[in-house]
């Protein structure tokens, strides 16, 4: 399960459609060298985005269809 203090690009290796949900909120972590370590509650405060609603639409992404 994803986090909020999970590192970007953990999230990026664990859930294949993370970067096209990054992208839908105008998150463009793939190119940003932060990724590596910046958790996801930083990188959505630093874009204005809700953490809470991002987390919900990554997990639940993530589960099996």
């Amino acid at each position: 399960m994803i986090e909020k203090n999970t590192p970007i690009m953990e999230i990026l290796r664990l859930n294949p459609r993370a970067r096209e949900i990054f992208a839908r909120h105008g998150m463009g972590c793939i190119g940003c060298l932060a990724s590596t370590t910046e958790t996801l509650e930083n990188g959505a405060k630093m874009h204005g985005i809700n953490v809470d609603a991002l987390l919900r639409e990554l997990n639940a992404d993530d589960l099996p269809k």
